[in-house]
């Protein structure tokens, strides 16, 4: 036998085609029949495992940021924090030294369209980042806007029900979500980034990531401080698209920030960002007006600055995109040592959430899938479950012994690296929302900050929205944009008494005159 043509266990595989048990396939065309067109049999084992697969080759796509792109790449540490040791607030080790590399993996996305959507819809961004450290796996999962729409875990279901298709008709209707948003006035702000160009970024190279809620920062006593983490595209620069734009781009290619990504790392034109953070004491900060946990606000930057701590490199592109982008799986809860939770509330029902249902969507054993899997040893007492094709055995550990503790060969427990960050907590158990909501005023001082061309977009955008919206809707929108700023309300208010208001019809107007267009194109043919 030629050992050219054999494999085992892992290693690679000849150029002889095989199926999935290893035989050798030499009529890869045709299945078996009686006759050379008489029926088949159901003993055509080839054909049987090969569309079994195929029916089963996608798994059901992420209910958020189906679409995506991503890259291989690396996070390089300055050592600091700003101008101060980085040590003085955080003790995770992948920041201490400067030039020290992690390898990470990035996957941009869309967030309310499905797997094949244009990448030019008008949508936040997903931005997340997985560094494979020395000590485990950290996710750092955000978007490329710094806030959010909700404040509460609670409602995003609902969030996500509206912000999609109809479940009746399955199409795309914009009164579903200001319905929803009219009757949550907190999404106000993300309302009035998503509707301007920053809705709309030119590619995922060009914008930048936030890790949108407070985390904490631990130091080697246990001392903690509250953080937020930016990523800054300062090679590349930000760009946005006008719908204009946007809809020029999408008449010629849905996949533009794909292609993009890709055919920049190809050249060696590597994308890069700077990791910043802004640091606040951990405590309630009654001089703000604001909850600094409320992750529909921004700090300050001008009071808060951002401090730089290190940058990354995205230089390698993935070599499949199912195994490595599709199946890459983030969670906020994925935190190394000196990295901790804040009570930001969205935080805590995102850790559970997003881990959850990676388990649904990828598979119970998806953290030993190699895009998932950590660079450090692994060694749990976790078993079993559908796929699992290794166990997290450690290198000494007695195979019989599957639970601690265990006085007969299994695992302990690691020694704490530092002084363990213990919050005090004393009050009531309730269900209430923050005291200081201020809802408005952040989203006014974004209006003002925005130049005459972007003010200009967030209007048409806005009112070719609700222009088909009900009277109610309508009116509770403009009464939030009023209260952020009476400009803003006047001219949203006055776009909508000029609009040519139609209710009878489904869809933005952009939606029905593209209908319209298909319903009065095609040429007519006979049939065959």
């Amino acid at each position: 036998m030629d050992n050219k043509e054999t494999t085992t266990g892992n290693e690679p595989a000849s150029m002889t085609l095989t199926n999935r048990q290893g035989h050798p396939i030499s009529d890869n065309h045709n299945i078996r029949t009686v006759g050379n067109r008489g029926p088949s049999t159901l003993e055509n084992y080839h054909y049987i495992e090969k569309i079994s697969h195929f029916d089963r080759e996608r798994v059901p796509e992420r209910v958020v940021h189906a679409r995506g792109a991503g890259a291989h790449g690396y996070f390089e540490a300055y050592g600091k924090v700003g101008d101060e040791p980085v040590s003085k607030y955080i003790r995770a080790k992948l920041f201490q030294e400067a030039g020290k590399r992690t390898p990470v993996f990035v996957r941009f996305s869309t967030v309310v369209h499905g797997t094949y959507s244009p990448e030019t819809f008008r949508d936040p961004r997903g931005f997340a980042t997985k560094f494979y450290t020395e000590d485990g796996n950290w996710d750092l999962v955000g978007n490329n806007l710094k806030i959010f729409f909700i404040r509460d875990p609670l409602k995003f279901p609902d969030m996500v029900h509206a912000f999609k298709p109809d479940p009746v008709t399955n199409l795309q209707n914009p009164e579903r979500m200001f319905d929803f948003v009219s009757n949550s006035p907190e999404a106000t702000h993300m309302i009035t980034f998503v509707f301007s160009p920053w809705g709309i970024p030119a590619n995922y190279r060009q914008m930048q990531g936030s890790g949108v809620n407070t985390y904490k920062w631990v130091n080697q006593d246990g001392e903690a401080v509250l953080v937020k983490y930016h990523w800054e595209p300062v090679k590349q620069g930000i760009k946005n698209l006008t719908q204009a734009e946007a809809e020029a781009i999408q008449a010629k290619n849905v996949n533009h920030a794909t292609q993009d990504l890709y055919e920049a790392i190809e050249r060696g034109d590597y994308p890069e960002w700077e990791l910043c953070v802004q640091i606040l004491s951990d405590d309630e900060h009654p001089e703000l007006d604001f909850d600094p946990l409320d992750p529909t606000k921004l700090w300050d930057h001008e009071k808060f600055p951002f401090l730089k701590v290190g940058k990354m490199v995205l230089d390698r592109n993935p070599a499949n995109y199912f195994a490595e982008v599709e199946q890459v799986a983030f969670g906020t809860g994925v935190l190394v040592d000196g990295l901790d939770f804040s009570d930001d509330k969205l935080l805590q029902g995102r850790t559970f959430s997003y881990s959850d249902t990676q388990r649904y969507r990828v598979g119970t054993n998806y953290l030993q899938l190699p895009i998932n899997a950590p660079k450090s040893p692994v060694a749990t007492n976790q078993r079993d479950g559908q796929m699992a094709y290794m166990v997290d055995q450690g290198a000494r550990q007695n195979p019989h012994v599957n639970y601690e503790p265990s006085s007969l060969g299994g695992l302990q427990e690691a020694m704490p690296s530092g002084k363990e960050h213990q919050p005090m907590y004393h009050d009531k158990l309730v269900r209430e929302k923050i005291s200081r909501t201020n809802d408005f005023g952040q989203a006014g001082e974004t209006y003002r900050k925005f130049e005459d061309w972007e003010r200009d977009e967030l209007i048409a955008n806005l009112v070719d929205a609700l222009k088909i919206c009900a009277p109610v809707i309508q009116e509770k929108m403009i009464s939030y944009f009023t209260q952020a700023d009476a400009d803003y309300g006047r001219r949203v208010k006055e776009g909508l008494a000029q609009a040519k208001v139609d209710q009878a019809h489904l869809g933005s107007a952009e939606e029905k005159a593209g209908a319209a267009i298909a319903a009065g194109a095609g040429q007519k043919t006979d049939g065959y």
